[in-house]
Formats: C-alpha cells, sequence, structure tokens
C-alpha cells in the first residue's frame, strides 16, 4: 500500500511540474523582457514626429538671450495617447492595424487643425547671405533675405537685402503703434562690440527670421502699414533710381522683384504702388525692346485701375497700350475710345504724360 502511494506521488509530481511549465510559458511570451526596448522606441518615434511637426528644434535651446524666441506649433499627438505605430505592429490591438490608423487620423486632424489656425498664405523667411560693408567711416552688416511664399516650389523667390539699423526701425515704429501685440515678439538687442562675429551674424540671422515669421502670423501686424513699407519702399526707390538715370536692365529685376514682393505679401503697400510698379515694369520692357511684356504690364494696370477715370495715371496707360499695340498689330480700339473720351472731357492734355515722364516725377514716400 505504501509503496502504491508513494509511487502514485511520484507520478503525481512528475505531472504537475511539466504542466506548470507549459501554463506559465504563454504568459512568458505574451510580456517579453524586450517590452522595455520597445516604450524606448515609442517615445523616439514620438520625439521625432514632434520635431517634424513643431516649429522648434533642439538647436534653438542653444541660442542665447540675442536670440528671438521661436515659436512653438501645438502638439502633433493628444495627451496620454503617444501610441507609435512601430508599438502597434509589435503588440497588436485586437482588431489588428487600429493602432496605426489611429496615428495616421490623428496627424491628419493636426494638419486639418493647421490650415485652419495658421495665417493664409503664410510666408516663410530664410537667411540667404550676410555680407559685412565697409562704407567709410561706418560698417554695417548687410542681410539678405528669401521671402518665400506660396507657389511653384521652382519659382525664385523675392528677395530684399536689410541692415539691423533697418529691423530695428520697423521694430520700434511698431511697438509705438501696436504696444499689445509687440508686447510678444522679442528682438536682438544691440550690441556695443563683437557685432562682426560669425557668431552674433548666425545668431541675428536667426532672430531676424523668427522676427519677420512672427509680425507675419499676427493679422494686425501683418496689414500694418510700416511692415509694408520695409518690404517694398525700398526696392521702389531704388528701381526708379537706376529707371531715371537709364540702367533698365538692372531697374527691371529690382521692378520685378517689388511686384512679386507685393504679391506674396497679399495686401496693398500703397494706394498707387502697384500701378507704379506696373509702370516701371513697361518703361524698361519697352526700352529693352520687349513691346509685348510692356502690353501685358499696361493691360494689367487698366484691369486695376477699371473705371478710375480721374486716377492720373490712367490716360498714360491707355496712351502706352494704344501705340504698343499697333506696334504689335494688335487691337486697340477700346483704348483708343477710352483715351479720346478722357481728352474730349479735359480730363487729360493733348497728348497725355508718357509713363516715363510720370515716374520720373513720382515722390515715393
Amino acid at each position: 500500500m505504501a509503496s502504491r502511494l508513494l509511487h502514485r506521488l511520484r507520478h503525481a509530481l512528475a505531472g504537475d511540474g511539466p504542466g506548470e511549465a507549459a501554463a506559465a510559458r504563454p504568459e512568458a511570451e505574451q510580456f517579453p523582457e524586450s517590452s522595455e526596448l520597445e516604450d524606448d522606441d515609442a517615445e523616439g518615434l514620438s520625439s521625432r514626429l514632434s520635431g517634424t511637426l513643431s516649429f522648434t528644434s533642439a538647436e534653438d535651446d542653444e541660442d542665447d538671450e540675442d536670440e528671438d524666441d521661436e515659436e512653438t506649433g501645438p502638439d502633433p499627438l493628444p495627451p496620454g495617447d503617444r501610441t507609435s505605430g512601430e508599438d502597434a505592429e509589435r503588440s497588436p490591438p485586437p482588431d489588428g492595424q487600429r493602432g496605426s490608423q489611429l496615428l495616421a487620423r490623428q496627424l491628419q486632424d493636426f494638419w486639418k487643425k493647421s490650415r485652419n489656425t495658421l495665417a493664409p498664405q503664410r510666408l516663410l523667411f530664410e537667411v540667404t547671405s550676410a555680407t559685412v560693408v565697409k562704407d567709410p567711416p561706418s560698417k554695417y552688416v548687410l542681410y539678405t533675405l528669401a521671402v518665400i511664399g506660396p507657389g511653384p516650389p521652382d519659382r525664385q523667390p523675392a528677395q530684399i537685402s536689410r541692415r539691423y539699423s533697418d529691423f530695428e526701425r520697423l521694430h520700434r515704429n511698431l511697438q509705438r503703434q501696436f504696444r499689445g501685440p509687440m508686447a510678444a515678439i522679442s528682438f536682438p538687442r544691440k550690441r556695443l562690440r563683437r557685432n562682426f562675429t560669425a557668431e552674433t551674424i548666425a545668431r541675428r540671422s536667426r532672430a531676424f527670421e523668427q522676427f519677420l515669421g512672427h509680425l507675419q502670423a499676427v493679422p494686425e501686424l501683418r496689414h500694418a502699414p510700416d511692415l509694408q513699407d520695409f518690404f517694398v519702399l525700398p526696392e521702389l526707390r531704388r528701381a526708379q533710381s537706376l529707371t531715371c538715370t537709364g540702367l533698365y536692365r538692372e531697374a527691371l529685376a529690382l521692378w520685378a522683384n517689388a511686384w512679386q514682393l507685393q504679391a506674396q505679401l497679399g495686401t496693398s503697400s500703397g494706394p498707387d504702388r502697384p500701378l507704379l510698379t506696373l509702370a516701371g515694369l513697361a518703361v524698361c520692357h519697352q526700352e529693352l525692346e520687349n513691346p509685348g511684356e510692356a502690353r501685358a504690364c499696361c493691360e494689367k494696370a487698366l484691369q486695376l485701375l477699371g473705371d478710375k477715370s480721374l486716377h492720373p495715371l490712367l490716360a498714360p496707360f491707355l496712351e502706352a497700350h494704344v501705340r504698343l499695340s499697333w506696334h504689335l498689330g494688335l487691337d486697340k480700339r477700346q483704348s483708343e475710345a477710352r483715351l479720346q473720351a478722357l481728352q474730349e472731357a479735359g480730363l487729360t492734355p493733348t497728348p497725355p504724360p508718357s509713363l516715363k515722364e510720370l515716374l520720373i516725377k513720382e515722390v515715393l514716400d
């Protein structure tokens, strides 16, 4: 009896051991030790996504107090739900790819919200070069910025060249007029020394990019006349000066750049500046023997003028359009009849002043 009981006990012990091991094995497979590594991977993926979708980078933490604080974008993933697509694949939920689908849906929602919250046709600014200019007795750094707006990616962006004093004047004028919106916008302070070191120039370049980006993001500041003047007025003055001295090819590039700037800014930089820009383009194209381009500029100006019969530029544009149409063998009857009606009403002299004459006499302020 005792031997049978001992034999049964041995068999029971031998059977329970493999059974327990077999029951424990699936649980061990469900929670592998590598799960900590997966958590690290998920955190790394989440940080990479955040870096891609936000407006800051790791380099911003190294900037000193001269650097403007960069605008931070919204978090791409909602709090409490930062599961990455990689985790979803390694530990799939009961319905398979639900984790990755959730991430894709979150990213789509983020971009939809971004389109609704960001400024329409927001511009980007990039300092492409910085040159130390020695003009005795002064010495300064000239920053060249590319103004990148919506449009074909292969289109050459508009450019402006400004020095620190230009940015400082803009900041001072906007602070005086818009104390509330400008309170949150930083500006690199003036330094008494080491203004021409590579480090200072690099930091200021970054700060100027952020400064203009912040101004462009606030509607109240984006439409401010001082900001419009900052972008367009220096270009128009240089283009006018070159046109008056007969350097039409150099002037043409500046007129075209000014026109592109005004189109990208999206708001009128002055009541007559688009028309003056088109006048400059038409004069330069005509002097460079491009009558087709000159006529197209006149047609664009006439569209902008509409039925403003008292505008001083209407008759000169009509006269140029008639003359260029005759040169190209195109229909000129409508413009000719409109010009004749203005002359008969005594609204313009006969013959009217030319576009070049008005362009030379115009005072840009």
